[in-house]
């Protein structure tokens, strides 16, 4: 395998906003994975630095709090909390899990581009930019949508295309609208300060070219687009939420949420040192040091930002620093292709897929770690689905729970819970032996070549031979009449247990600590070490303690009920808040009849009703199962809101909403008092 250098890594995952809880698709595709290599580096004796944070300025937040008439900060601190919250339920082992609206991030970036423009690397032009004259905004980045110039996308953002992934300024867009109000922008002159990237395009493809570490897809993307011609970007924008630049005459204007959040992995370091660990020299000691391998774990579409605006700003400010003064260039970057729900795009306002907080609810820790690690998307998109779910439970019962258990709990019964000695050794406990003192080498090359799919997968493959190296021998006849060549057969199967546990250590570490605990084994992981794995981990006479099952067998179909449950719950949930005139005409609120009601499967709330429209029939679901009987419901006119956005409720597609009253006793759907025609406009 390749031998992991003992030194310094400073790791990270990209930084999520904090207007929406995480998705698994976030948590794979840069958190997990991120903890997962953390880890591995922590047992392998490495000095490791595993920061990020929230990422709380920019569009994104400001929109959010726009859209629900809050304080931008407000919005941010309360979701920074909860999202802080929740990485530490799902064991993730943050060094410093910072936000970026602190005051050593903020001076740390003000300095940061002062000295860059010191450098030669920042000028300041008027340019052409929209302007909302309804909200009195300009309109940066996510501020405006429209159909993006390269492929047509209709939803693209004016920062970045979610389809094609290309970088964008609002102006390209075609058809650009307010994402507050939606109206049309005029165009404005304003002043910004601007990132030349074109001085910096040669190096920047030096740089790619000879990291050898980077994935295919990362290195494609970021050469082709150097192709391109790499364009001057703003790293100002005109928006009140964010970090203020300090430019001359820049007064009024904060900096692009992009230019300064990736320069958040320097300063959560900076931070970790100066206040957490209270020693600053630390910072120097990751940052400034040669040696020191720096690793961002991310999604695609996020490739750019990491592997040539980052860089980018890194050799900007190293230009005129020593090299003991100079702040390391990446080592990795490795990036993930899209998670999917069911082969759907994950979407919050369509109820499409399962947050971080919903997951908990659903299924233990470790089973979703293992699920999302074991299907992790490295080469092309991955789904979601839950009939792998439920055979990837299986696998932890069936595959590894169950070696582990037969081993322990035999080795309790049969020698009082005393390791037994070995004895002779024929060919198939030497292929096994092989394989125990073989394994720690396999999944650590995977790792260090960040194949945690691969990893993982080679672990599970490696408690399948356990179970057949135990199936073979049969230690369970054999005890009959050779005790001691029974004996000698768990001692092996022992040392594969022990193996597991330290395997495991990366990937589901509750479950590697309670192994640990079965066998009795005080140290803590990190001081056993990733180096411990062998055929004499353990020793003959050593007491274990008498194991519980590992895991639990989970019915599927109970799982998928308690989701339903969820996202009935959530759609119910609604916020209250003041809407203008122009905002309720926008409502279009119809007069239906009710031709059909049929009871939804598995739903005990939902009815699924077919209405006519006057123009059109339609069919939506509504949750009325517990006030109306399909009868009463049956040739009622009723007021429905016609022009929502299509939705799924169990697999069927819901047109539509229909009106009602509620108290706290009872629902009474709306009903016309005059006998209108169906299709009759609500004024």
């Amino acid at each position: 395998m390749t031998e992991t250098i003992r030194n310094k890594w400073v790791v990270t995952s990209a930084w999520p906003y904090v207007n929406a809880i995480p998705h698994l698709g976030n948590m794979i595709g840069s958190v997990l994975s991120a903890d997962v290599f953390a880890r591995y580096l922590r047992l392998k004796g490495n000095e490791v630095i595993f920061v990020s944070g929230s990422d709380s300025h920019g569009t994104p937040v400001a929109v959010a709090a726009k859209k629900q008439n809050v304080p931008a900060k407000e919005l941010a601190m309360k979701n920074h909390k909860t999202i802080k919250n929740l990485f530490k339920l799902w064991n993730i082992s943050y060094d410093n899990y910072t936000v970026t609206h602190n005051p050593t991030h903020i001076k740390f970036v003000q300095d940061f581009y002062l000295d860059i423009q010191k450098n030669g690397y920042i000028f300041e032009k008027e340019i052409e930019s929209l302007f909302c004259k309804k909200d009195n905004l300009y309109l940066p980045d996510r501020f405006v949508e429209g159909i993006c110039p390269h492929c047509e996308y209709e939803n693209a953002r004016g920062d970045q295309c979610d389809n094609c992934q290309k970088l964008l300024v609002p102006s390209e867009l075609k058809n650009p609208r307010c994402a507050i109000c939606e109206s049309t922008p005029e165009i404005r002159n304003t002043k910004h300060w601007y990132m030349n990237f074109p001085k910096l395009q040669d190096r920047l493809e030096k740089l790619i070219n000879e990291n050898k570490i980077i994935p295919q897809n990362a290195r494609q993307m970021c050469l082709n687009s150097i192709a391109e011609g790499l364009p001057e970007r703003a790293i100002t924008r005109d928006l009140e939420w964010g970090i203020p630049a300090k430019f001359k005459g820049a007064e009024n204007k904060t900096i692009y949420v992009w230019f300064e959040a990736v320069l958040g992995y320097v300063s959560a370091v900076k931070e970790w040192a100066e206040k957490i660990v209270n020693q600053p020299k630390k910072f120097d000691n990751f940052w400034k040091d040669k040696n020191t391998k720096s690793v961002y774990f991310i999604g695609k579409d996020n490739i750019i930002f990491h592997l040539i605006v980052f860089p980018g700003l890194l050799i900007a400010f190293n230009d005129d620093k020593s090299e003991s003064e100079k702040l390391v260039l990446p080592y990795n970057v490795s990036s993930t292709e899209f998670l999917m729900y069911e082969n759907e795009k994950f979407s919050k306002s369509r109820g499409v897929g399962i947050w971080i907080d919903e997951a908990l609810e659903l299924a233990p820790l470790d089973y979703w770690r293992f699920n999302l690690i074991y299907n992790r998307p490295e080469k092309s998109d991955t789904s979601f689905l839950w009939s792998e779910f439920d055979n990837n439970i299986k696998t932890l019962n069936d595959v590894i729970g169950n070696f582990i258990h037969r081993t322990l709990t035999f080795i309790i019964k049969q020698f009082d819970g005393k390791i037994p000695k070995k004895i002779d050794l024929d060919n198939t406990d030497k292929e096994f032996i092989s394989k125990i003192s073989s394994i720690g080498d396999i999944v650590g090359n995977a790792l260090e070549n960040f194949e945690l799919r691969k990893a993982i997968r080679d672990t599970v493959k490696f408690a399948r031979e356990g179970n057949v190296y135990l199936n073979d021998k049969a230690p369970w006849h054999l005890i009959k009449e050779k005790k001691e060549a029974a004996g000698h057969v768990f001692n092996i199967c022992a040392q594969a247990v022990y193996a597991l546990a330290v395997l495991f250590g990366p990937f589901i570490p509750d479950t590697s600590k309670k192994i640990l605990d079965y066998l009795n084994i005080q140290k803590e992981l990190n001081d056993l070490g990733w180096n411990s794995i062998g055929e004499n981990s353990l020793f003959a006479g050593h007491t274990i303690n008498k194991p519980k099952p590992l895991f639990q067998k989970l019915d599927i179909k109970d799982i998928q009920e308690k989701y339903i449950k969820l996202k009935e719950k959530e759609e119910g949930k609604s916020d209250v808040e003041m809407i203008s005139y122009d905002d309720f005409k926008k409502l279009d609120i119809r007069v239906a009849l009710i031709e059909n009601v049929e009871k939804v499967k598995k739903a005990e709330n939902l009815l699924k009703l077919t209405i006519d429209l006057g123009t059109e029939k339609r069919t939506i679901v509504a949750g009325l199962a517990k006030y109306y009987k399909a009868n009463e419901l049956i040739g009622k006119k009723i007021i429905v809101l016609a022009n929502l956005e299509p939705k799924k409720l169990r697999g069927i597609t819901s047109h539509g909403m229909l009106l009602a009253a509620e108290d706290e006793k009872t629902v009474s759907i709306l009903i016309p008092d005059k006998d209108v025609a169906p299709g009759s406009k609500v004024l």
